[in-house]
Parts: structure tokens; sequence; C-alpha cells
């Protein structure tokens, strides 16, 4: 496992130095241990986490905002809620599926400026959902 030093975190993070020392006091990130001089070290869990926080940042959430955020992305769910969950996700696939199948013969009879047009009209994260689920369902989760 790749332990950081917070000059170390701050460069791959594109941050200060300063920045991670505010974090941490903050209670947003975490030093994983203590190196034998005493030197905080981070995982790499925590550079994915300021990476999350960034983006936070962008989408204009304040840091008071963006802990409570943390804290429930960081919760532990238990196996059965995770399976659970996955198991509702593949039901919706499921029928997804059957949906876009029954669209297919009208997507096919449309003429191509139609077809153009109606493409046009989804917005680009609807087609990149419709990209991954197509995806999925063709090669299955990563395992």
């Amino acid at each position: 496992m790749t332990l950081y030093r917070i000059g170390e975190l701050a460069k791959a993070a594109h941050t200060s130095e300063r920045t991670i020392d505010y974090y941490t006091k903050l209670g947003l990130i975490a030093p994983e241990s203590r190196s034998v001089k005493n030197y905080r070290l981070y995982s790499h869990e925590t550079l994915v986490a300021l990476e999350r926080i960034n983006q936070l940042k962008q989408e204009k959430y304040t840091l008071d905002e963006i802990k409570s955020i943390m804290s429930k992305w960081n919760a532990a769910t238990s196996e059965n809620d995770v399976s659970d969950r996955l198991a509702e996700l593949e039901l919706q696939m499921q029928r997804l599926e059957r949906e876009v199948k029954a669209l297919e013969p009208v997507i096919n009879g449309l003429k191509p400026v139609q077809a153009r047009r109606a493409l046009a009209a989804l917005l680009p994260q609807g087609v990149a959902c419709m990209e991954a689920i197509k995806l999925l369902l063709t090669q299955g989760p990563p395992m």
C-alpha cells in the first residue's frame, strides 16, 4: 500500500500542504498512520477523497456540506444492503432492456434525419447512460 507524506499528497492532489492540514483539522481527511519520524502518512484512498472534495467544491458545496456528504460516502454499508441494491438495479436494467427492445422497430423505421433529431434531443448523460447499460447487458459487470 502506498502511503504519502503531506507534501507528496499535496503534489499528487494538485493542492497545497496548508489545504491538506486544514482538511485534516476539519476531519474531511485523516492520516492512515504516522512514520517513525512522526510524519502523518496518508493512503491512496485519501487522494481519491481529495479528488471528490475538489469536485464537490467545483459544484459550489460548502465545506460543511462536503463533510456531511463525505461522511455518508464513507459510511460502511452492509453486504446485504449492497446485494439488495444490486438486485434492484438488475431488475431496473432488465426493465430498461425490455423497453429498448420494444422501441427497436420504431427506431429502425425512422428516416436518418428523424433518427438524428431524436438522438440530438437526448441529453448527453442519457446517451452515456444508455451506452453504459448496453455495455453492461452485453458484457456483464466487472468482477
